[in-house]
């Protein structure tokens, strides 16, 4: 028998409600499989459904038809072995950067010595060493999304969901955190889900790039990217890269310019 995914995703559909009392289909019948290890981006256009999508992977969001499955398990609710990095940071401004990593590890009853020694490691994992005792509102957007990221490695996750971590961020700043979180993840091999708006940056990340069509959501095209790893950030420069570049955005080039004319929110 062939072994069982890490994620598997099984015909996931999710309807809303408006206010007007209409029903919207956001995603429909969605169905994949992803390896242990693999890191996933996902695109789309605006409303295609690519937070609903990751939040139903979480347990936010229960799913009206279909499952979600982690290593063999049906997913029904948030647990340990996820961890959610959203778009903005979620720290808590009132604690340090080493207690906002603490604070995962402290809900689960962790002795306070060991959960402190490995939030350090994390910390200087993402680059923050001598950061410990500052508080959110002394960084940037940058080393903000870094203490976020820690936060969500701290509890050891199996899968990494990343909902657009980077949106919020300057170009330079992007990139350099882009670069940054190859590196980790080439370090601690989890399995990632990573949504963005920007196809360069999806494909550079990934092993596999899903474009969704939109309304309702649905797996448009699943592409693997060839290019070796570790990789730099020359590659974006590159003829075969911008290839791919190109190649996506022709799958969701129509969906992205209707979206750009409507009023309905990102779900």
């Amino acid at each position: 028998m062939p072994p069982t995914p890490k994620l598997s995703i099984k015909n996931i559909s999710k309807s809303f409600s408006g206010r007007s009392g209409d029903v919207k289909q956001v995603l429909h019948e969605v169905s994949l499989e992803i390896e242990a290890g693999e890191f996933v981006a996902v695109v789309g256009a605006s409303g295609c459904g690519k937070t609903t999508f990751i939040r139903i992977i979480d347990g936010l969001i229960e799913p009206d038809g279909g499952e979600v499955r982690i290593d063999g398990h049906v997913v029904t609710n948030p647990g340990p072995d996820r961890g959610f990095v959203f778009q903005h940071d979620s720290l808590f401004p009132w604690r340090s950067v080493l207690a906002n990593v603490l604070f995962g590890l402290e809900a689960r009853g962790q002795p306070r010595r060991a959960a402190a020694a490995s939030s350090r490691e994390l910390i200087k994992l993402v680059g923050l060493s001598g950061f410990e005792d500052h508080y959110p509102h002394e960084l940037s957007g940058g080393m903000r999304q870094r203490v976020n990221l820690a936060r969500a490695l701290a509890v050891d996750p199996q899968v990494l969901l990343m909902d657009e971590p980077f949106a919020a961020l300057d170009a330079q700043t992007r990139e350099i955190m882009q670069r940054e979180l190859l590196k980790i993840w080439e370090q601690r091999k989890k399995t990632v889900i990573f949504i963005t708006h920007q196809i360069d940056e999806a494909i550079y990340l990934a092993d596999r790039v899903l474009v969704f069509g939109s309304r309702p959501g649905w797996v448009k095209a699943d592409i693997r990217i060839p290019f070796a790893r570790p990789r730099a950030l020359a590659v974006k420069r590159t003829p075969e890269f911008i290839g791919y570049v190109d190649r996506i955005w022709n799958l969701i080039e129509d969906e992205a310019v209707r979206a750009m004319g409507s009023e309905t929110p990102e779900t």
